[in-house]
């Protein structure tokens, strides 16, 4: 990573009382895809099929959770899949994200995930990450 990768906050913050985060924000460069419907292999002579995505940018991030911009609605509370690349890292972030929030801004959603801390996911290193990112910068 870079210090060029990364600055703090974003350059139009929430009016007061509507940001819930604990945690500085980070803006960066950044991706991520969501798997809305997971996809079935095929089996016993059925047809599998395809999983659903969608990619959306990211607007800022947090070692919690992040703020995306997504050209559909995503529902309140909703568990997705998730595959991040961040910045100049080689490799990219399988995480679980929760919906905390969804709202329209112009053509898109501004969506609010919360990072759901799982054993099978890249959940410990997108803690580091974004720590070293942080300090860096």
């Amino acid at each position: 990573m870079k210090d060029t990768d990364y600055t703090f906050g974003t350059r139009e913050e929430p009016p007061s009382g509507l940001d819930n985060r604990m945690q500085y924000r980070l803006t960066a460069r950044a991706e991520i895809s969501l798997e809305l419907e997971a996809g079935y292999p095929e089996a016993d002579g059925m047809p599998g099929t395809p999983s659903r995505e969608i990619a959306c940018g990211i607007r800022d991030i947090s070692a919690s959770g992040l703020c995306l911009v997504s050209r559909e609605p995503l529902p309140a509370g909703a568990l997705f899949a998730a595959s991040v690349s961040l910045g100049s890292h080689e490799k990219r972030f399988v995480l679980t994200v929760e919906v905390v929030w969804c709202r329209k801004e112009g053509q898109c959603y501004l969506v609010g995930v919360r990072i759901v801390e799982s054993d099978q996911t890249a959940y410990v290193e997108w803690t580091d990450a974004v720590a070293n990112a942080m300090k860096s910068s």
